[in-house]
């Protein structure tokens, strides 16, 4: 016989080896998907976990699209630790590309040392504005925050459409819905020549260092994981639920805008229509398989960004569409889910489990 046994309490072993099982299972999974394919699964493991780490061109590939994951896993974080469940990271990476935008466009051909700060601030508080209206429902009328954030993507997906193929299309773009590439000034510094890495890696690292001294070295970031882990004792202790509520949407569309500046300041150098490519979707997969710790969500980011990546190794040369990447992802989730239930029980056997 054999059962789930509530544990006397959570095991923080199986708390981090949880993620470790489930990325093996991940692994084990996709091998047989890629038989049931007809394709080779050594070979499928291989374009996805190894091909992209041959070079340095593809470790600087691997962190660049590593970056936007880190930031806005970082920014959920905070407000998960917090039972916060802001779902609307991409509407708010979008936003953020939406806010650097402007700021760059009004710039145009400026050579100034204050555009790129400018666009970073604007990124922040546009990924902050548009993460206030959840916040606001929520505090004021008791809307769900999950509900609220995830219908707002498909505002800012329209938003950016409008901008794109209306007021700030490139009369000179031959028709494409995009703006007009961005001056110098307005794009980030290459770290490593002869790559696309740039200087947003950096505002990640920092992210990460900042979410760690805000969590658990200050006693704002303590009331959020109280909050989070013992509401009741929070609420006898007279914290606001209100400001903690703002404090964790605020920080993850802010880290969200941030990553959304970095998307049209670095790689693409302007906005275009294909911005949305489920960053802040797949930052929730991340968050979580971190453990909502910056040093998981850093180790996390690279597994995810492997993910991106060896999509398009395996759509390449195995003849796959890319959308493999996704199913990957989303057998991560599952059996991450799967193997936290065992945080919490353990399987008994035989007939010490009959007996209880």
């Amino acid at each position: 016989m054999l059962r789930l046994e509530p544990r006397p309490q959570a095991s923080r072993l199986m708390t981090w080896l949880s993620p470790l099982l489930a990325t093996v299972l991940t692994l084990v999974a996709g091998g047989v998907l890629f038989a049931v394919l007809g394709r080779d699964p050594v070979e499928g493991l291989r374009l996805f976990l190894v091909a992209p780490l041959k070079d340095l061109y593809g470790l600087s590939e691997l962190l660049l699209k590593a970056t936007p994951l880190m930031l806005c896993a970082t920014g959920l974080a905070i407000g998960f630790r917090a039972n916060i469940w802001n779902i609307g990271a991409e509407g708010q990476f979008m936003l953020g590309a939406v806010g650097a935008t402007g700021v760059a466009l009004w710039a145009g051909e400026s050579e100034s040392a204050l555009v790129l700060p400018g666009m970073l601030l604007g990124g922040a508080l546009a990924g902050a504005a548009w993460a206030a209206i959840p916040a606001w429902l929520k505090t004021r009328f008791n809307a769900n925050e999950i509900l609220v954030s995830l219908m707002l993507v498909y505002v800012a997906q329209l938003l950016v459409s409008w901008l794109v193929f209306g007021p700030w299309k490139d009369p000179q773009g031959f028709n494409f819905p995009q703006t007009v590439m961005f001056a110098d000034a307005a794009l980030l510094p290459v770290l490593v020549d002869g790559t696309r890495l740039h200087l947003g890696l950096l505002f990640a690292l920092a992210a990460l260092v900042a979410a760690y001294v805000f969590m658990y070295r200050s006693h704002a970031g303590f009331r959020m994981r109280v909050a989070g882990e013992a509401p009741d004792a929070a609420r006898y202790a007279g914290f606001s639920a209100s400001r903690t509520i703002w404090t964790g949407l605020l920080c993850g569309g802010a880290a969200a805008g941030v990553a959304g500046m970095a998307e049209v300041a670095g790689p693409m150098g302007q906005l275009t229509d294909k911005l949305g490519l489920g960053y802040g979707f797949a930052a929730i997969i991340v968050a979580f398989v971190g453990r909502l710790h910056p040093l998981g969500i850093f180790l996390a980011s690279l597994l995810m960004a492997l993910l991106y990546i060896g999509g398009e190794q395996v759509q390449q040369y195995m003849n796959l569409p890319n959308s493999i990447a996704l199913v990957f992802q989303g057998l991560l989730l599952f059996f991450l889910l799967g193997a936290d239930v065992f945080i919490r029980y353990r399987l008994r056997f035989g007939s010490e489990a009959a007996s209880a």
